[in-house]
């Protein structure tokens, strides 16, 4: 991805979340420069990935297959000064635009519709192998339990949650016909550089193109502090 591209897209997705009334940390908004003088007591930032995520998961096409996350807080399952348990993120889902599929290998996970249209949500079980299985899915939407034919496609309304359990493969997109879709993500402690199995194999952090200077850096560009 051309950097000139995530700058608009973060844009664009500042603009919809002040629309949507969604507040975001000061650290969201936080210009590259302004990271220099952050020191260790910021680490908790860096070292879990808190703040920006913008992916086209490798497709070369951001508005086919892509996504916008900001992580607002994440523990670590590996080191000790980081005991949170869960994690919550905000996503904004645009209309035809797909996440592939893939499931977490651990995390546990409430996708919650926060507003903005409907969001479209595939499901299936997995093999032992990792494929596709065409067992019944069984989740819960809102607290009712449910058995659902694998590839069935559920439509997530605002106001509305799906619990997506470990090996469960999912795939999502914004419905055509309405707007972005604002999501929230309650869950597990996530670590997306290990927890993701995808269908298909594709990356998951984009390699960017430096045409411009960055407007905010994304998750996994911090400066480590200076000591």
């Amino acid at each position: 991805m051309k950097r000139s591209e995530i700058n608009s897209i973060l844009q664009a997705a500042v603009e919809f979340l002040d629309r949507m009334n969604w507040k975001l940390p000061p650290f969201a908004y936080w210009r590259p420069w302004e990271w220099e003088d952050k020191g260790p007591e910021y680490d908790e930032i860096r070292d879990n990935m808190l703040g920006w995520d913008i992916t086209d998961f490798g497709s070369g096409c951001f508005t086919q297959t892509g996504l916008v996350l900001f992580t607002l807080r994440n523990g670590s399952l590996t080191d000790d000064r980081y005991p949170k348990s869960y994690a919550e993120k905000i996503l904004i889902v645009q209309p035809y635009q797909v996440t592939p599929c893939h499931f977490h290998w651990h995390k546990r996970e409430d996708i919650i519709n926060r507003g903005g249209g409907d969001l479209l949500i595939e499901v299936y079980n997995s093999t032992p192998e990792g494929e596709l299985d065409n067992t019944p899915v069984i989740l819960a939407l809102d607290g009712r339990r449910r058995q659902v034919p694998a590839g069935t496609i559920l439509r997530i309304r605002p106001g509305e949650s799906v619990t997506l359990t470990p090996g469960l493969y999912h795939r999502f997109w914004g419905e055509p016909t309405r707007g972005p879709v604002l999501l929230g993500e309650v869950s597990q402690v996530n670590d997306d550089n290990t927890d993701n199995r995808f269908l298909e194999p594709m990356g998951r952090f984009p390699d960017i193109e430096e045409d411009e200077s960055p407007l905010y850096l994304l998750c996994n560009e911090y400066p480590r502090a200076k000591v």
